[in-house]
């Protein structure tokens, strides 16, 4: 290694140590934003992740039991979106060097995924367009480029330099 090079990043640190750190971090901001800012409630928030594999009335009308689903399923996709970065520093090495830029890059590049591909293809799809609320939006950017592609980067820039 010469100088700030960082060899590769570990693929259990990367995937397993993000994915929960991120999963923590993207599950307490949506669990405390969205019950303030659309006075909605807890299970609410949980029950709109879970719509995305048995839609919004099944969902709503499950509980407890489809709110925890919809933790599972959050974490499951918090996972996968390391699993995603950590592959892109096989493919682009230079972005573990360069973790703040591409983590912050890779967290907005999350919310669009998301927002614009993941969630239209679930069940979750709404027949009838959301308005635009800009907090909202500006959290969810914002919120991911910090709370999810960041920490990611950073754990995978830290597992590069143990390596």
């Amino acid at each position: 290694m010469k100088g700030s090079d960082a060899g590769r990043p570990s693929a259990f640190e990367t995937i397993v140590y993000g994915g929960l750190v991120v999963g923590v971090l993207d599950f307490l901001d949506a669990s405390i934003f969205f019950p303030l800012y659309y006075g909605i409630g807890f299970t609410d928030v949980w029950h709109s992740v879970a719509a995305g594999v048995m839609g919004h009335q099944a969902a709503g009308e499950g509980g407890w039991a489809t709110a925890i689903l919809g933790i599972f399923l959050h974490f499951v996709v918090a996972f996968c979106v390391a699993a995603v970065y950590f592959l892109g520093t096989r493919v682009l090495p230079i972005i573990v060097n360069w973790w703040i830029v591409s983590g912050l890059a890779y967290g907005v590049a999350v919310h669009f995924v998301m927002q614009y591909v993941v969630i239209p293809l679930s069940l979750a799809a709404r027949t009838t367009p959301s308005t635009f609320r800009l907090a909202a939006f500006l959290n969810s950017v914002i919120g991911h480029a910090l709370l999810v592609g960041l920490p990611i980067a950073f754990i995978a820039n830290r597992s590069a330099k143990r390596n």
